[in-house]
């Protein structure tokens, strides 16, 4: 194959293909969390089980792109073992009393999300979107189970409140702070994870209707997130951009 039309091949697919950022969906899920701490260290892999935390709550739902809600999953957590730090238990009241009564096997409301994402392929989207992705990375892991979520595209509102148009912000903005400065009222039942999406999905919504969440700020959000998606392993990014380098070499070698 002439060198050149390779060049282009591998570069048209690097661009259509490997970055989920360039594919907007038709539907949108809304997700949140309530965990039993925080992460030690960002960096660590999904297997570094004494870093991340546990999932004790996790709730979301799904909107297509003309607002109408599809479906709304709320399930608590109840896997043995698990210790929630005084801190957590301050800020959600979730006890391991509770979750014995309500909880489900972490792996069986796994599936239910898996099973969601294939059916809808939707925007990941979340307030601090960053830590429900990787806490619910290091729960796939734990279960022994594929993260679909790498696959998907993923906005988070609370970045998006210093990218503002019309109202420059110098902070992020908590989801508290967001809901009442779009709203105008305090945010209710606050740090329960169903609430909290409704909430999310709500300011989402109506940043985009306000002109402040546009097609590309939810791309370039998405090129910004690649770089944070999966910290059990380094940036696998490496190959096409050695391979476009051979090729450039290769074209050079070939023109002379």
């Amino acid at each position: 194959m002439n060198p050149r039309r390779l060049l282009t091949e591998l570069i048209t697919f690097e661009n259509s293909n490997s970055n989920p950022a360039n594919q907007l969906n038709d539907y949108l899920l809304f997700i949140d969390t309530e965990a039993s701490g925080l992460p030690i260290k960002w960096d660590q892999p999904y297997s570094a089980d004494e870093n991340w935390p546990h999932v004790l709550q996790v709730s979301w739902l799904i909107y297509d792109k003309h607002k109408q809600i599809i479906k709304q999953q709320d399930h608590y957590i109840n896997e043995n073992g698990v210790t929630i730090t005084p801190a957590a238990s301050n800020i959600h009241g979730l006890t391991p009393q509770f979750l014995t009564l309500n909880g489900k096997p972490m792996a069986q409301v796994l599936q239910l999300l898996v099973a969601d994402v294939q059916q809808y392929q939707p925007m990941l989207t979340g307030h601090f979107i960053r830590l429900d992705y990787y806490l619910l990375g290091a729960a796939f892991y734990r279960s022994a189970m594929e993260n679909p979520l790498n696959k998907l595209p993923v906005f988070c509102t609370m970045v998006a409140t210093t990218q503002l148009i019309n109202r420059p912000l110098t902070r992020h903005l908590r989801l508290e702070e967001l809901y009442y400065m779009l709203f105008g009222s305090n945010l209710q039942n606050q740090h329960n994870a169903l609430h909290d999406a409704e909430a999310t999905a709500a300011c989402f919504f109506e940043l985009r209707h306000r002109g402040e969440i546009s097609d590309k700020s939810i791309r370039d959000q998405n090129r910004d997130f690649e770089q944070q998606r999966d910290p059990t392993k380094k940036q696998s990014g490496c190959l096409i951009p050695a391979l476009v380098i051979i090729l450039l070499v290769a074209i050079i070698i070939y023109s002379l």
